[in-house]
């Protein structure tokens, strides 16, 4: 009797150590969520920054990718009117909502030329995850003392 009273304490204890390598394999799976949004703009804006259009390509929406064709002409768009995001000095992602059957993502950015930015990132699901179907640059809301 002793022996299942242990028994049923250590079974816990043991299942916790088998399942510990699958924790980051959960966690991932639960970054397919809304809650990877924010990872799939950083990525790509890492992607910029270290200039590797390739990568950056790879978190646009399939449609943006028909439109644009390669990674090189995407990064020509990207640079000739979104370069806030090739090397921007700070970003913070504020709020996320849903719009007309997509979720869009706020970002503040401070541009590597020190202006200020209010994007919004109009995402979609895809296969493989979330995917940049669009950014609008907005006006940056002037704050009084």
């Amino acid at each position: 009797m002793r022996f299942l009273s242990t028994l049923s304490l250590a079974l816990p204890l043991v299942a916790a150590l088998l399942l510990a390598p699958l924790a980051p394999r959960a966690a991932q799976a639960q970054q397919t969520g809304e809650a990877a949004i924010p990872d799939v703009i950083s990525r790509q804006i890492e992607a910029f920054r270290a200039g590797d259009l390739e990568t950056a390509f790879t978190f646009a929406s399939p449609g943006l990718q028909r439109y644009f064709v390669s990674p090189e002409y995407f990064g020509q768009m990207v640079l000739g009117g979104y370069q806030m995001v090739t090397n921007p000095q700070e970003m913070r992602f504020l709020d996320r909502r849903a719009q007309d059957g997509r979720i869009v993502q706020r970002l503040f950015v401070r541009g590597a030329d020190g202006r200020e930015y209010m994007l919004d990132y109009h995402m979609i699901e895809a296969e493989g995850g979330w995917r940049i179907n669009g950014v609008n640059i907005l006006p940056v809301p002037d704050v009084g003392v």
